[in-house]
């Protein structure tokens, strides 16, 4: 199984930009789908960004054509580039994955990183 943490959290003002970062290790991650995942408190954990296995990315509606997500199979890493950041976007997040096909329900992810914080302020 592989194990997954985050880094790259912060604070910024709205309008700015923050690069999350998800380092694998264990497994290769390139076996699985990955996902990130945002919550805040009181709230479900809901999906931000999926990356199949062949590289295909699909976003959600709320973060398209402001958050990225790659990765470096050189170093291991998944990458969250967020872009024109809001208020709302203020959430603990995750990066997480699972075997198979993405799936936005984050209850089918098998592996969770501890969460990074974001904070956007107006």
């Amino acid at each position: 199984q592989v194990q997954l943490a985050e880094s790259g959290g912060g604070s910024v003002q709205a309008g700015g930009s923050l690069r999350l970062s998800c380092a694998a290790s264990g497994d290769s991650y390139n076996w699985y789908c990955m996902g990130w995942f945002r919550q805040v408190p009181g709230k479900e954990r809901e999906g931000v960004a999926l990356l199949e296995r062949d590289g295909t990315t699909t976003y959600a509606g709320s973060v398209e054509g402001r958050f990225t997500t790659s990765k470096d199979n050189t170093k291991n890493t998944l990458y969250l580039q967020m872009n024109s950041l809001k208020p709302e976007d203020t959430a603990m997040y995750f990066c997480a994955a699972r075997s198979g096909f993405c799936i936005w329900n984050p209850l089918r992810y098998t592996s969770w990183g501890q969460g990074t914080q974001v904070t956007v302020s107006s």
